[in-house]
């Protein structure tokens, strides 16, 4: 089984190593891709070294699956090209997930959509991947009418640059212009700004929740709006989502239905001031559910705060358990 790790020296692809390794994924050779600045500088894993090499060599090396973490752009020059040499790709970036062709994949919800001709196969979006998880056996318990979301989002979405930027910042240093991810300072604030404005006046990151949401639950007649909002927390997002059902709900039920499903960790003792944080959902794989209550505001209304690392389970976990799941059943 090799395995390309396309990006493999930015934030998500060194996190793509260390689920990889983490959960024993049979990699016989790994094939570590970077720009070409990156080419000949070393990875480590399975406590070996191994060298990076470019796009063009990795293609001729022909992986059974290749896992992108490299930007849109570079998946969609690239992620054909694999295809077409046998490659499963499993791309992170939002070239693919809004393509009708390319399955949008988190694999607690939708894994079983996919098939041997399944060549590339796109990941959601972080924010995306750790509510669909929740939300997903709620949809089809009690079908879902309307979402409002707020997202608190880690800097560490953005990159290696914001994590500079945030750094500079906590120790006193005012970063130059070049070296900064944001238009503002990110240390003591909160931005309600995630990725670029479009002519809506929401944000790409903001759009990504209401179209992704739709697609992997089937569903187009969802009513969704959000405010994506990043914060200065190193590691983990946050999810405030008022969710309007279409049926009615025992409360006591809609608790043991999370707590049942698979990916999830129900933290949800206010009396003992038990919920979740980013704080220690930090490298865990699960996404975390808790602040669950009634919105007795509107007919069949229901609060959750949804927590989940997003360089893991909303990023490099989700791929790799696409992986798993195309092994396991024999489709690579």
């Amino acid at each position: 089984m090799e395995v390309a790790v396309v990006g493999v020296t930015g934030l998500v692809g060194q996190v793509m190593l260390k689920v990889l390794e983490e959960r024993n994924f049979p990699v016989t050779k790994l094939i570590p891709v970077a720009s070409e600045r990156s080419v000949g500088s070393k990875v480590e894993f399975q406590g070996k070294e191994w060298s990076v090499i470019g796009l063009e060599a990795a293609v001729a090396a022909a992986p059974a699956i290749a896992l992108f973490s490299a930007g849109a752009s570079v998946s969609r020059e690239w992620a054909p090209k694999f295809a077409a040499a046998g490659t499963h790709v499993i791309d992170n970036s939002s070239a693919w997930r809004m393509d009708p062709e390319i399955k949008l994949v988190v694999p607690e919800v939708n894994a079983t959509a996919l098939t041997k001709e399944d060549r590339i196969i796109a990941n959601p979006n972080c924010s995306t991947i750790q509510m669909v998880v929740a939300l997903s056996p709620l949809h089809q318990r009690y079908g879902i009418q309307r979402l409002v979301i707020s997202t608190y989002q880690s800097f560490t979405g953005t990159g290696m640059q914001a994590v500079k930027q945030y750094e500079l910042e906590s120790k006193g240093f005012v970063p130059k212009p070049e070296e900064m991810a944001y238009h503002y300072p990110i240390f003591e604030n909160c931005l309600p700004h995630c990725d670029v404005f479009l002519e809506n006046d929401y944000t790409k990151e903001e759009m990504k929740l209401v179209n992704e949401t739709r697609k992997i639950l089937s569903d187009d007649q969802i009513r969704i709006t959000a405010t994506a909002v990043r914060v200065p927390v190193n590691g983990g997002h946050s999810e405030s989502v008022n969710v309007e059902l279409k049926q009615s709900f025992d409360l006591a039920e809609v608790k043991q239905l999370l707590a049942e499903t698979p990916g999830i960790s129900l933290q949800d003792d206010p009396a003992r001031n038990q919920y979740p944080m980013p704080l220690f959902a930090k490298n865990k794989d699960e996404v975390f559910v808790g602040r669950v209550r009634r919105d007795e505001s509107v007919d069949n209304g229901l609060n959750l705060w949804i927590v989940a690392d997003n360089l893991r389970k909303g990023a490099a976990t989700n791929a790799v358990q696409i992986a798993e799941y195309l092994l396991a059943k024999g489709l690579a």
